[in-house]
């Protein structure tokens, strides 16, 4: 009988438990006949049935991702967003505010904030877009007496073919089809906008709830460090995203103050929040919004432009070793070069959203490979 037994297992067959093959059939446990052999486990088949539906099951999974990316985007941003503004709730905590107080005071200033900045900031900014549009074809023209760019037209004829591709019927066909895809696309953009803000305000509220979740997610023997450690990286998204806008809003009015001092003083505003919201992006922002200002400045005077390039030289300098190591100091401990590739990665991925979330991301990864990866390797 074990030999029997031994020869079935050896050809992949099992038998049910507790269920005797040379036993006679009860008629009525059985109603519907003897139970047949089990499927044979170790079969080629079988591993390749089952290695094909876990296939197509992680395509489909990761369709689906792509299905629901931009709704993932707006979760992340929405996320960072309440970690930067949680230092501030915490703040409030400390100072002897129930949570829910405190949320509330938080969220009231920033939309108070915003509310502020749309009613008394965005008009002049428009006016002073305005002004700049206008005034763009004459900077075109002082443009054209360079005799450089005269030179050029006349090898390449490019103010001709560009006069006659603006005035090519398709051209306006197209011009207005564009224009429709753009008004689409702001309706888009103050939707998402909607969306960011109803979530982070939700994530601010539930912050701690939400995090307690997840952290009940991990065994309870790690729980404890678990939820320290993603406590340490909560804090550091907060700090880098409070302090991004902190060095943002300082080199918004320092360009302010200096730009109300040149000949460019009539868009002093609308450039000072240009060169605040490119600040906003690592690496390139900073010399992205100079480059803007000091073009429109050398447009309008030569002696302005020079005076801006001088001027944005020296406060990048001081703010890449001063303003931006202390307002960092506390949020991030990243070396140089990981913050440049992290930059580089993000912007690769995701853009613009990918460059601003890089950097805490990368230091959360970073302080997750120190404090688990590197002492687990300690311990070896």
């Amino acid at each position: 009988m074990s030999s029997t037994a031994d020869a079935a297992a050896a050809d992949g067959v099992t038998e049910h438990a507790g269920v005797d093959p040379a036993a006679p059939v009860d008629a009525e446990a059985m109603p519907y006949g003897e139970l047949g052999k089990p499927f044979d486990r170790r079969s080629p088949f079988y591993y390749g049935f089952i290695g094909a539906l876990g296939a197509l099951t992680a395509f489909w999974l990761f369709q689906a991702v792509l299905g629901i990316g931009s709704v993932l985007m707006l979760v992340v941003v929405s996320f960072f967003l309440a970690a930067g503004l949680n230092p501030a709730v915490s703040f409030l905590e400390r100072h002897g505010l129930r949570r829910s107080w405190a949320v509330t005071v938080v969220i009231v200033l920033a939309l108070g904030t915003v509310a502020l900045f749309l009613v008394a900031i965005v008009p002049v900014i428009t006016d002073q877009i305005t002004a700049i549009t206008k005034n763009a074809p004459g900077w075109l023209d002082e443009l054209q007496k360079n005799k450089r760019i005269q030179q050029l037209n006349d090898e390449y004829d490019i103010i001709d073919k560009l006069q006659a591709t603006i005035t090519d019927k398709k051209f306006l066909s197209a011009l207005f089809g564009g224009a429709l895809g753009f008004g689409l696309k702001v309706v888009s953009a103050l939707f998402n906008l909607f969306v960011i803000v109803v979530l982070t305000l939700y994530f601010l509220a539930s912050l701690k709830t939400t995090t307690g979740a997840l952290y009940k997610l991990a065994p309870a023997s790690r729980r404890e460090r678990v939820a320290k450690l993603g406590d340490k990286v909560i804090a550091n998204i907060g700090g880098y995203v409070s302090g991004a806008f902190l060095v943002a809003l300082c080199a918004g009015l320092s360009s302010l103050v200096f730009l109300s001092l040149t000949d460019v003083r009539e868009y002093a505003v609308a450039l000072a929040f240009v060169v605040a919201v490119l600040d906003v992006i690592p690496m390139i922002g900073a010399t992205l919004g100079a480059v803007i200002v000091s073009a429109i400045a050398f447009a309008t005077d030569v002696k302005t432009g020079i005076a801006c390039v001088v001027f944005y030289v020296i406060y990048q300098q001081f703010e890449n070793y001063v303003v931006y190591p202390r307002v960092m100091s506390k949020s991030v401990d990243l070396p140089g070069a990981v913050i440049v590739i992290a930059a580089l990665v993000g912007t690769a991925l995701l853009g613009v959203v990918g460059a601003l979330l890089a950097i805490p991301v990368a230091a959360a990864i970073l302080l997750v490979v120190r404090e688990v990866v590197v002492k687990q390797q300690d311990l070896r």
